[in-house]
């Protein structure tokens, strides 16, 4: 009697049609959004719920020796945290795409880990609700790769990141054990926070199926403007007076020069093609308090120098706008092979610095390097512009990085504000954390998947 192989005990879980084997079907989940990172898997498999997630999990354990999990919805990661390892099953959360219930009495929504980010907003919005995080990649991005990265987005400042929005999901453990964690209670102090332990866990600990999001009531105006700036610094001095005179925007973005021109030749959205920097900023709330401080945002940008302080005169103006910002990693992306978004964030009083020291490092290593971010939380997206093909350049690359993670340690910031660790910051891990906290990461991992079966190799070996 023939032993059965992985694949055919795939096909009897989920059925023949939903597992992939042939070369040209997994090539394309061998990458995620993250440059210069591949590697082949052995299989895929698109499972439909939590149960068939179970019996893939006990399935994989029970092979000689375990065969490695993977946890993967759309592949927009810019971290490597779905690139699989060699050989591993990638088990795609693509067919638990649906929004199961929008509850309007408690704020909450309940989607499947595989519903894209924007069809929960737009689901919410339906409504007069609204869902704050987006993440660029809202647009084609899930909610349950959003959960496990803890995606950011234009308006964190304001309303936060992912983590802000979860009140509940369902994960499948390493042993196949289905868990639900949270409810839709405002408050809830039973026990340890297992929900929060799972956010950001990059697949690593196990793999989330459901999310129980908070909604809020939807903004009744919103208030869009575009400030000049002939120096970075002044834009930096407007973002911290801005800050300090109590005034949270929904979005303060900025473009450097470079950034700027790119974006203008891709998206046409009349930005000022002589400018250092510009800010974008957004305003929402209720319409008078709007109106007040749009004109506070004005004053404070006019005194710090902006050359111009422009206004959306209608939504249509507003929403190219934000395609503009939205736009930035396209428009890079057109002039060299290989683009690589990177992700650090600092205080906001070092803002400036950080800029001006990112753009030291590219005339050190010789590289072309465009920034934009959120100057808003002090997340900096530096964005080198390189070929994966040159092997010299890219050894300059991984030096740049290196002196770019330092720099924003050593002025008391993080080495990523929103793309997570992966396999591409997993070295710079242990100097922001430390030996003890590094080590409880590591136990954590081990208590939860005691095999090293899930996403292995991701924020730790």
């Amino acid at each position: 009697m023939n032993t059965p192989t992985l694949e055919s005990s795939l096909a009897e879980i989920v059925s023949a049609k939903n597992v992939l084997t042939e070369s040209e079907d997994i090539i394309p989940y061998s990458f995620d959004g993250t440059a210069a990172i591949k590697r082949l898997p052995r299989a895929i498999v698109f499972p439909s719920d939590a149960q068939q997630i179970s019996e893939i999990l006990k399935l994989a354990r029970s092979q000689t020796p375990p065969v490695p999990v993977v946890t993967r919805g759309s592949g927009t990661g810019l971290s490597g945290g779905s690139v699989p390892v060699e050989g591993a099953l990638v088990v795609c959360l693509a067919k638990m795409n649906r929004v199961l219930e929008l509850d309007t009495a408690n704020l909450t929504l309940l989607a499947e880990a595989g519903a894209v980010t924007q069809e929960i907003y737009d689901a919410a919005d339906k409504d007069g609700l609204f869902y704050p995080p987006d993440p660029g990649s809202m647009r084609v991005s899930t909610i349950g790769g959003n959960v496990a990265e803890n995606a950011g987005g234009l308006r964190g400042l304001k309303y936060g990141v992912t983590r802000n929005y979860v009140m509940g999901m369902e994960v499948v453990l390493a042993d196949g054990s289905v868990c639900w964690l949270g409810n839709k209670c405002v408050k809830d102090v039973a026990g340890y926070n297992l929900r929060d332990l799972f956010i950001g866990s990059e697949g690593t600990l196990g793999i989330i199926t459901k999310v129980l999001l908070k909604l809020l009531p939807k903004p009744a105006a919103r208030q869009t403007l575009l400030a000049t700036y002939a120096q970075m610094d002044a834009a930096a001095a407007t973002v911290s007076d801005i800050i300090a005179s109590k005034i949270i925007p929904c979005t303060l973005e900025f473009l450097d020069r470079k950034t700027i021109r790119c974006v203008e030749d891709f998206a046409h959205a009349g930005l000022p093609l002589d400018a250092e920097a510009v800010l974008l900023i957004e305003s929402d709330g209720h319409a008078a308090a709007v109106a007040d401080e749009a004109a506070q945002i004005e004053e404070i940008a006019r005194k710090h120098g902006a050359t111009s302080v422009r206004r959306a005169r209608d939504s249509a103006a507003a929403a190219q706008l934000a395609t503009a910002r939205r736009s930035a990693f396209s428009a890079l992306a057109r002039l060299r092979p290989t683009t690589i978004l990177e992700d650090a964030t600092v205080p906001r009083s070092e803002l400036a610095h950080m800029v001006r020291f990112v753009e030291g490092v590219a005339t050190r290593h010789a590289l072309d390097i465009a920034t934009f971010g959120h100057f808003g939380d002090g997340n900096l997206h530096p964005t080198i512009l390189t070929d994966e093909r040159n092997t010299d350049e890219m050894h300059r690359v991984e030096a740049a990085m290196r002196e770019i993670f330092d720099e924003a340690l050593r002025v008391g910031g993080t080495i990523t504000g929103e793309h997570g660790v992966g396999l591409a910051k997993k070295k710079f891990l242990p100097a922001q954390l430390g030996d003890a906290s590094y080590t409880l990461l590591e136990n954590i991992k081990r208590a939860l998947d005691p095999d090293g079966l899930l996403n292995p190799g991701k924020i730790f070996d």
